[in-house]
C-alpha cells in the first residue's frame, strides 16, 4: 500500500445512530456466550445499501433473543414476530429452528434502534438495541452483498478479466 495522509474529514464513524433503518436479514443462528454459557438466538441484520436516503449502509445490527431464565425456553411470540415483520406468510410450517432461520435468509425488515448504556458487575458499556421490528416499506430487495462482489471477482479471475475463457496448452507452460 502506498503512503497516505490523515484527513479527519474523510474518516468514517462506524457507529449506527439511533433511528429507523431498512435492513435485510443476513443470518440467524442459535449460539452460546463463551464466558457465561448463556444461550441466545442472534439475527445479523445489515442496513440496506439499496435505499437512497439511509445512513450507515452496510453496517450490521445484531438482534438477540434470550430464553426465559426460569424455563430456559425461547418466547415463541418473539420468534414469530421476526417472521411476521419479515413477511413470512401466516400458517407457514417450520420443520425446526434451522428451517425457520433458512426461510428468513435475506428477507427485509424495518427496525428502530437505540444506543443504550448498561452497567453490570462493575463493568459498563453501550449497546445498539433493536426496539421495534416492522414490515419493510421497500419489499423488493436490491441490496448488494459483499459475497456477491467476491463471487463476481472469483468468476472474473477464473474466466479472465474480459469474461472470456482462458485456454492454456501444455506447450505454453515452461515446465
Amino acid at each position: 500500500m502506498a503512503g497516505f495522509d490523515m484527513d479527519y474529514s474523510k474518516a468514517n464513524d462506524f457507529n449506527v445512530a439511533d433511528g429507523v433503518y431498512e435492513v435485510v436479514i443476513n443470518s440467524a443462528k442459535q449460539d452460546v456466550f463463551q464466558q457465561s454459557g448463556n444461550d441466545y438466538i442472534q439475527f445479523d441484520l445489515i442496513i440496506r445499501n439499496d435505499i437512497a436516503d439511509q445512513k450507515s449502509k452496510g453496517s450490521h445490527i445484531f438482534y438477540r433473543i434470550f430464553p426465559n431464565k426460569e424455563t430456559k425456553k425461547y418466547s415463541i411470540g418473539m420468534l414469530l414476530a421476526v417472521g411476521k415483520a419479515a413477511g413470512i406468510p401466516d400458517k407457514t410450517h417450520f420443520d425446526n429452528l434451522d428451517d425457520y432461520f433458512n426461510k428468513l435468509y435475506h428477507l427485509p425488515l424495518l427496525v428502530t434502534v437505540k444506543n443504550e448504556k448498561w452497567e453490570s458487575k462493575g463493568k459498563s458499556g453501550e449497546n445498539l438495541n433493536v426496539k421495534k421490528l416492522e414490515a419493510t416499506k421497500f419489499p423488493k430487495v436490491a441490496h448488494k452483498f459483499k459475497t456477491d462482489e467476491i463471487d463476481k471477482a472469483e468468476s472474473n479471475a477464473q474466466a479472465g478479466m474480459n469474461g472470456d475463457s482462458i485456454d492454456i496448452s501444455d506447450a505454453s507452460l515452461p515446465f
